[in-house]
């Protein structure tokens, strides 16, 4: 079984910068992709940003230039680094680990979340 854990997040002011890091544990095979998405009121979860094991990543046009996502593979975790943050920034934080328990079963665990507001 996969455990995810988020840190970090709260209240910034707009232009201000925030990090998130997510740390994967417990029993499994191996972490094929590492993620931060968002989900704001009344609104669909959506991709922030991922990294696969091989350094790949992939932005939402929204976050690019600003957001950078960063992976330590040896201790499965990843980092949200914010910057010049907008109040449309503004939403819960989840994240993403996906890989595999053993060579045939795959997983797919979410974080529990965590908010960042971004107001003045």
């Amino acid at each position: 079984q996969v455990q995810v854990a988020e840190s970090g997040g709260g209240l910034v002011q707009p232009g201000g910068s925030l990090s998130l890091s997510c740390a994967a544990s417990g029993s499994f095979y191996t972490i094929i992709a590492m993620g931060w998405y968002r989900q704001a009121p009344g609104e669909e979860r959506e991709l922030v940003a991922v990294t696969n094991r091989g350094g790949s990543t992939n932005y939402a046009e929204s976050v690019k230039g600003r957001f950078t996502v960063s992976r330590l593979n040896a201790m499965n975790t990843v980092y949200l680094q914010m910057n010049s943050l907008k109040p449309e920034d503004t939403a819960v934080y989840y994240c993403n680990v996906r890989g595999y328990s053993d060579y045939v079963r795959s997983f797919d665990e979410w974080g529990q979340g965590t908010l960042v507001t971004v107001s003045s």
